[in-house]
């Protein structure tokens, strides 16, 4: 199914260390030291084009209805993403908004129903956040990991 939208505005990234997102975590190097998640060069290529190019590919396969969809616009989530250069792993790491487990107690949103209804909206912004991720590192970052793992690591191979 094809939902008949046009993409919201890229999230402005945050600065919040990914360690801690619990969905999220940063492995490598000394902690102590200052690390460059290059937030402001990937917040140039979501809006150069990559934001797009990821929300027209997952919009033509996702499993949302517009009813859905609109809870998604209605509590503002596609601006909670954040996008972050992850050194050791040599990827383009995230952290996906959601809805939490607690929606039905804290009266989330008036057309939330049904658990299903969560689970899909958790689980289809979730692909979106890989999706602008693969496109980030596929067509748009052209760096390399400065990461060196130690020479002395065993060789399982």
């Amino acid at each position: 199914m094809t939902l008949e939208v046009e993409p919201p505005e890229p999230p402005e990234l945050s600065s919040v260390d990914p360690n801690e997102y619990e969905d999220a975590t940063i492995g490598g190097g000394d902690v102590t030291e200052e690390i460059d998640y290059r937030r402001e060069e990937l917040q140039a290529f979501l809006e150069e084009g990559a934001w797009k190019e990821a929300f027209d590919v997952w919009v033509a396969d996702t499993d949302l209805e517009a009813a859905e969809y609109a809870i998604v616009c209605d509590l503002e989530l596609f601006a909670d993403f954040d996008f972050f250069w992850d050194d050791f792993a040599d990827r383009v790491g995230y952290h996906a908004p959601g809805i939490p487990e607690d929606w039905r107690e804290r009266s989330y949103h008036p057309d939330l129903d049904s658990w299903g209804t969560v689970s899909a909206i958790n689980a289809e912004l979730t692909e979106f956040g890989q999706l602008v991720c693969e496109v980030l590192k596929d067509e748009y970052i052209d760096w390399e990991a400065a990461y060196e793992p130690p020479e002395d690591l065993p060789d399982f191979g």
